[in-house]
């Protein structure tokens, strides 16, 4: 078909009487249409269907939102929230050749996959209107200043209290300050062994053993001496490090494997995990900590030993998940930048310049062209991720693309690049098969054709003869069949062509990284986001919002990731210090004072507590030195930290959300957390650190065609050890909202859904630790009675001893069981699983 956009324009007529209409469009659906679907549009569609250009095939424009939601002649092209009902969809994907968008080829698998989730998020598309030519910039600089979170955090004089007895430290003050001007009053205090859990969980992400829970609840000492001691030992702890670096994880998006189109492992990221828990265990000034990830390949180091560390930092800008099918080199460039712009912007400020790519940032002052000088940095860096986008050799992890360690000297490995190995005989043959039958199917199309055109033509008429000998819907069939003969011999030929190439992984010291470019360049502004619609180029620089109106300096001969690092860890930048406090804050109370951790730009929620955030803010970067540790030791030796969970009916009708935090909020332990104390408490937990990933053992080609994860199953090691592949997540991590490794995310979801509960009572890991857990406890020879085992798993679980009900019912439940025909160990299991899927195991009080 010539023009597959008047074969659109005709199915719409069905649809004509549709409501088309778009959902209300949130943060978090903008920044997806801004980033991902209004580029693709500029890129392959608004050549045809624009109205700016005055082009609109089939009726049909898209660039704006009333385009799309109109359609073609007679109706929409997307149905907001129904990929399979939406006409654009069908198109993009091609699967029938005579109705293919764009006619010429068709869009990577990556774009697809993008314009289907836009689509199911429900065609968030904040265009309205038919769109003009683009206009000047409208942001005000100078006004955008104004705005809280772009002034540097101010001191405060502490305010007066009524009750100085309460405050442990200036925090207290603050809290009761806000909690009175609504006339609240906070619960009272947590006991002891709900302190010591709660406490335990949120420093180093494990239960407390029985004996520590006995130590503190039994400490003569004041409850705020037996928590400082508490503290101080779980702070030295190397299982500080691997709870405090699982939640620096989530914020960088660290994954083990490209993800998207192709899902290639990432063999070496494994050392930049190391890297962040040994920071944290090490108390990393977050400043360095800062510095070292965004230029720790232009710091200077003391010995062999330091240099590495520095080069491994830099990780974090090599990790994130990028189209190796892309063949257009620039663009694959262009949205790695946009990659690292993103997780730079968002991990360390909490600011989405990311959303400046196409246009000015829809909210927040930062124009498109702070967005492009925030690139040229990136620009003027080589990203060494071990691989390259398609055209570049991307299928194949690569040395050169590496980091290696060695000597005191970062180098890239100079080796000849690996011949692929040749097709076997069977690959050979299956490829002369597929030969034959599209030669088959382009003889079949082209009778089709001709049977069509003349059947339509008024001057040429069938022969009865020729109806009679050629039937159009069976060779349609036919076809068809084909066609799918055709994609079950490819899939053959690429199983057999992974196994041959699949060579164990390359090994050696080496890392992923960065370091600077050999040519360091400016960036022109892509207008619209499309590559090569090519504005002004811009001087390299930072977000003009956050200066006083000078830029850092910038040489010539370096990419300028150092002075961007050395500004932004500035004492008086207004977003570092105020964004990791903020952060630290959320993990130790449940919620952030700005609660949008992620974003504190204008359409991100306000401060609770403002002047709180910049008391803490101060003392971060002043007497606290920017040591994470003392910070959290500050807030958890805080009053206000240990309150009770309790509900109290006058403060919940003033302040239901707890926003002034009048008592505790209950949160739910996290997957890691949740796995890991099902193990500690099964006595099968190996606390010793894995070494390397598993990701290392599988072998080279894409993750689920080389073998898959299936060695989890005897993985006893912490949680933050498991190998984190993208589309691949571990399901008991899936299962209970693990982060999106392919996203920053600050705050993870929290979800109480059916799969929850019925993995907990099914799945095989579990299982097993109920069963281990009951062995352990019948083999303990201290435990004499059925009274004594039962008391013990609930000091195990729960931290604490069972209630006398507790203790007669289950008491009753086992006793049952065992009359009934089950062995004890059975019915022991069974009482153990029972509290491993309680609320009360899953929840921190």
């Amino acid at each position: 078909m010539k023009n597959p956009f008047l074969y659109i324009a005709f199915l719409l007529v069905g649809l004509g009487a549709y409501n088309a209409k778009a959902v209300e469009p949130t943060t978090e659906g903008i920044a997806f249409f801004e980033k991902s679907v209004r580029p693709l549009f500029a890129k392959h569609c608004y050549k045809c269907h624009s109205s700016s250009k005055g082009e609109d095939k089939g009726g049909l424009v898209l660039d704006s939102q009333a385009g799309w939601m109109d359609g073609g002649d007679s109706g929409p092209a997307v149905i907001p929230g129904k990929i399979t009902e939406s006409i654009l969809i069908e198109a993009i994907e091609q699967k029938d050749p005579d109705f293919a968008m764009p006619p010429k080829y068709k869009l990577s698998s990556s774009e697809i996959e993008n314009l289907k989730k836009w689509v199911s998020m429900g065609a968030p598309d904040p265009r309205d209107g038919t769109p003009v030519k683009p206009a000047p910039s409208k942001i005000n600089i100078a006004e955008g200043r104004k705005f809280w979170s772009f002034q540097p955090a101010r001191s405060s004089t502490l305010p007066n209290v009524k009750d100085k007895n309460w405050v442990n430290d200036p925090i207290d003050r603050y809290i009761l300050d806000k909690q009175a001007s609504k006339k609240l009053v906070p619960v009272a205090d947590a006991d002891r062994a709900t302190l010591i859990r709660r406490v335990t969980y949120d420093v180093v992400g494990l239960p407390p053993t029985p004996q520590e829970i006995r130590d503190f609840v039994n400490d003569p000492a004041t409850v705020q001496v037996a928590l400082e001691k508490a503290v101080n030992r779980l702070l030295d702890s190397k299982h500080f490090g691997e709870r405090w670096g699982r939640h620096w994880l989530d914020i960088v998006r660290y994954g083990e494997s490209v993800g998207r189109t192709r899902n290639y492992p990432f063999p070496f990221a494994w050392k930049y995990r190391d890297y962040v828990i040994d920071s944290f265990n090490n108390d990393k000034r977050y400043n360095q900590f800062v510095t070292e990830q965004l230029a720790g390949d232009l710091l200077e180091s003391k010995d062999n030993s330091q240099s590495d560390e520095q080069h491994v930092a830099t990780g974090f800008l090599a990790m994130g998940s990028m189209d190796l099918n892309e063949r257009d080199k620039e663009k694959f460039q262009l949205d790695v930048i946009d990659d690292q712009i993103d997780v730079t912007g968002r991990a360390f400020m909490a600011l989405t310049t990311g959303c400046a790519r196409c246009h000015d940032h829809k909210f927040d002052p930062i124009p498109t062209t702070d967005y492009y000088a925030m690139a040229g940095i990136f620009k003027s860096t080589n990203t060494l991720s071990g691989y390259e986008n398609r055209q570049g050799g991307g299928n194949k992890l690569n040395r050169n693309t590496l980091i290696s360690l060695s000597n005191n000297r970062v180098t890239t490995v100079a080796t000849k690049p690996v011949k692929p190995s040749q097709p076997s005989a069977r690959e050979i043959k299956l490829q002369g098969q597929i030969a034959k039958l599209k030669k088959e199917v382009k003889s079949l199309t082209d009778k089709l054709k001709a049977f069509r055109k003349k059947a339509a033509s008024k001057q040429m008429k069938l022969s009865a003869n020729e109806q009679k000998q050629f039937n159009p819907q069976r060779t349609q069939q036919r076809i068809k069949q084909i066609r799918n003969q055709v994609k079950r011999l490819e899939k053959q030929i690429g199983n057999l062509s992974n196994n041959r190439n699949n060579e164990p992984i390359i090994s050696g010291n080496l890392a992923m990284g960065a370091r600077d470019a050999q040519n360091i360049s400016k960036c022109k502004v892509r207008i619209r986001g499309d590559v090569d619609n090519r504005g002004a180029e811009v001087p390299r620089g930072v977000p003009q919002v956050l200066t006083d109106g000078t830029q850092p300096d910038l040489p010539a001969k370096s990419s300028g990731r150092l002075e961007l690092a050395l500004w932004m860890t500035e004492p008086s930048h207004p977003l570092t210090s105020r964004v990791m406090v903020n952060r630290v804050w959320h993990h130790l109370f449940g919620n952030g004072i700005v609660r949008t951790v992620d974003n504190f730009g204008y359409s991100g929620e306000r401060p609770s507590h403002p002047k709180l955030l910049d008391h803490l803010a101060l003392r971060f970067t002043g007497d606290m030195n920017w040591s994470i540790k003392n910070l959290i030791r500050t807030i958890v030796m805080s009053h206000s930290y240990r309150l009770g969970s309790q509900h109290n009916e006058n403060n919940y009708a003033v302040d239901p959300d707890n926003t002034l935090l009048w008592r505790a909020n209950v949160r739910r332990l996290e997957a890691e957390a949740l796995r890991d104390a099902m193990m500690s408490v099964a006595g099968t937990l190996n606390l010793d650190p894995a070494k390397g990933s598993l990701v290392q053992n599988l072998k080279a080609g894409e993750v689920g065609k080389n073998g898959g994860m299936q060695f989890l199953k005897s993985f006893n090691h912490r949680s933050v050890y498991l190998p984190i592949v993208r589309n691949y997540v571990p399901e008991f991590l899936q299962i209970f909202d693990f982060a999106e490794p392919s996203s920053v995310i600050g705050r993870r979801d929290v979800t109480t859904v059916s799969t929850q509960a019925l993995f907990l009572l099914n799945d095989r890991f579990v299982i097993d630790q109920s069963n281990a857990t009951a062995k352990r406890l019948l083999s303990d020879e201290r435990l004499e009675n059925q009274e004594e085992r039962i008391a013990g798993a609930y000091l195990l679980a729960f931290g604490r001893t069972p209630s006398g009900s507790e203790l007669s019912e289950f008491r009753k439940f086992l006793d049952e069981a065992i009359k009934n025909g089950q062995a004890p160990e059975v019915a022991f299991s069974g009482f153990i699983q029972a509290l491993f899927a309680s609320a009360e195991f899953r929840y921190a009080l």
